[in-house]
């Protein structure tokens, strides 16, 4: 039996997978600013559940299946790139701030090199 959670009238599944990071991710997503740090845990917490962020376009240039949450605050435009189509959890790519209207290369290859390295998929998870 699954565990079920009731926030703001929605029903979420609590059977959560676990955020796995990789490279420097998680320390990135800790320079954010305070609101943008909330708002990429928030919307990280709605990918656990099985649901999808509520500003989030595929990146397809990274890899299959590789998605980025967009977030814009006063402060700048931030992005967290993760890959949720593994059983095993949600892994988070590569976070960081936009400076330009396209991603820079670099962030590209970035999140290239990391899903890359990812191992074998053992499962799909849907």
């Amino acid at each position: 039996m699954r565990d079920f959670a009731y926030l703001r009238g929605v029903v979420h599944n609590m059977v959560m997978k676990p955020v796995l990071w990789l490279g420097s991710s998680r320390e990135d997503l800790g320079d954010f600013p305070d609101d943008a740090r909330r708002e990429a845990g928030h919307q990280l917490w709605k990918v656990q559940c099985g649901d999808d962020p509520d500003n989030w376009k595929p990146f397809r240039q990274v890899g299959r299946g590789v998605r980025e949450i967009r977030i814009h605050e006063d402060s700048g435009a931030f992005r967290v790139m993760y890959l949720a189509e593994r059983a095993e959890g949600v892994y988070v790519l590569h976070c960081f701030q936009k400076k330009t209207e396209q991603t820079s290369q670099q962030d590209v290859e970035l999140a290239r090199k990391r899903f890359k390295a990812l191992p074998p998929s053992k499962r799909p998870s849907r």
